[in-house]
Parts: structure tokens; sequence; C-alpha cells
């Protein structure tokens, strides 16, 4: 048995006799597109369905989850790998119950870990499981190695996409770089698209179905449509008052439309509840390469 198979094992062991968090990631072709806004006003809106949340910002180098929620955390997944730090220290709180961890530095240092730095993450990630009903996690925009690994380690990905025509031909790119990876389990994964900033739900159906279209005659993916967000004056408001938009403008068109889809995501059948997996697998699966 190799090394990587002994991880994959020690965290079998350690969540079987527990439920383990429903791990949303949230991902784009390109930046721009309100994926961050997106990942956090979800996170919000399934907390209000009485779920513990918690959005885990994988963006190495940007600061956009924080910036959007006017919080500055203390500490960082560096911390909790190298200073000492407990999960609980790198946990900082938000609004209205959800928390957020800070990826920071520690999302770039995936790649230096040894095996004993790696066991180590991954038993505190075990216990990050059982902190949250579901973790968001909100990674970096386009196709980049870190981005791939991380939607290509997820079992449940929403895809942000707009009309702009570069919109939708970087969200195909991604799909096509993730289709090819020799480590890509179909079989684990379901990808949903959600259409932003259009001007109609019509239009956002469209939007999908053209992108659909060529994934079908080209991808081996499963490719669903999410919903549609309309475009809303009152989300670069909310952007600059450093406010999620579910707060500022809560009867706004974004944050009906928000709530739709976080409530078509709790909406879910108990055979895709049995297939969670959790935060701990799924940087298991992230970094079982470094430990063949």
């Amino acid at each position: 048995m190799d090394q990587a198979e002994n991880l994959r094992n020690m965290v079998k062991k350690q969540a079987s006799p527990r439920r383990v968090a429903r791990v949303i990631t949230v991902t784009s072709g390109k930046g721009g597109v309100g994926k961050s806004n997106i990942s956090v006003n979800l996170a919000l809106s399934i907390a209000r369905l009485g779920k513990k949340v918690i959005i885990f910002d994988a963006d190495f180098g940007l600061a956009n989850i924080e910036v959007m929620l006017g919080i500055r955390p203390k500490y960082n997944l560096a911390d909790l790998m190298f200073h000492g730090k407990s999960l609980t220290d790198i946990i900082t709180p938000g609004p209205e119950g959800i928390g957020f961890i800070s990826g920071g530095s520690g999302i770039q240092e995936l790649t230096s870990l040894t095996r004993d730095q790696i066991i180590y993450l991954i038993q505190k990630l075990v216990e990050l499981d059982t902190k949250a009903d579901v973790i968001i996690i909100d990674t970096g925009a386009g196709i980049s190695d870190a981005v791939l690994e991380f939607v290509a380690a997820s079992n449940e990905v929403l895809l942000v996409a707009t009309p702009e025509p570069t919109s939708i031909t970087d969200a195909y790119a991604l799909l096509k770089a993730l289709n090819r990876k020799a480590d890509y389990c179909l079989q684990d994964s379901n990808i949903k698209m959600i259409a932003n900033r259009v001007d109609s739900a019509d239009e956002g159906k469209e939007l999908f179905n053209k992108l659909n279209l060529v994934v079908n005659k080209f991808l081996n993916l499963k490719f669903e449509f999410m919903g549609a967000i309309t475009l809303d004056p009152n989300v670069p408001k909310s952007v600059i008052r450093q406010k999620p938009v579910i707060l500022s403008y809560p009867n706004s068109d974004f944050t009906k439309a928000i709530t739709e889809i976080a409530a078509k995501l709790c909406d879910v059948g108990t055979q895709e509840i049995k297939e969670k997996k959790g935060i701990a697998q799924l940087f298991a699966n992230l970094l079982r390469s470094r430990i063949r």
C-alpha cells in the first residue's frame, strides 16, 4: 500500500463515524465575473436556511472575500500549517454566524509541504468538517494549475459566467482543461453553471444552452444549469460599502436570485447528500500526488 492510499484510508477512518461537510467550490474561467461576490452572498443565504457555513478563500494573492465582508483576518492557512495556530484561530467570524478562512500564502505553499505536514493539515481539516454543514471554496479565477487542482478535487462545482464573449470562451477553456486532467474523476464531479449579470432569466438559460451545446459535443462532463442572476446596480454599491448585497439591499433582484439559488442547492436528494466527502477528503485528493 503506497503513502497516498494510507492518507486516503486515514481520512476515511476519521470521517466514517460522523457526518462530513458539504463542499461547494465556486470558480470561473476569468476574473471580474462576480465569482467572489456570489460566494459571499451564497454563504449568507445558505446560513439563513439554518446551515453552519464557512467560506474558504483559496484565491492566493487577492483578498476579495475579506474586502467584500469588510473583515481583515488575523491569521490564515499558513499560520495553521507553520505557526502553531489552531483551526479555531484561523476561522474569522463573519456576519450572521458565517465563518471565513483566508488561504493566504498557505495555498501557494501547498506544493512544498512535506508528507508529515500534509498529514497534519488533513487531520486539522477533518476537524473543520465537524464545524460546518457547508464549506464554500472561492477559487482564483482562470485556468491556472492551482484553480484546476481545486476544481478537479471537488465533487460539487459552481461555474460562474457572464454574457461577455471572453467569459464564455474562458469558461469553456476551463472545462476543457479540466476534462483533459488525468486525475479528474467524472463520476465524482457535478458541475453547475450560474449565469451572472444577464438581462433576464431567459438570457441566462440561453447562455447556458450555448455553452452546454459545445460541452456535450466535445467534452465528457456532467454539466447543469443552476440559475441566473440579472444585472443589478446595487451590487457595485455593496462592494464599495464592503457589505454583502443580501445585507445592504435585501429586496434587490440580486438578493432574490441568490436566495433562490441557495434554496435550490439545499433542496438535494438523499443520494447526493450521501455522496458528500468533506473538506478533508478534498484536500487529500488535492495533495495525493505529493505523497506517492
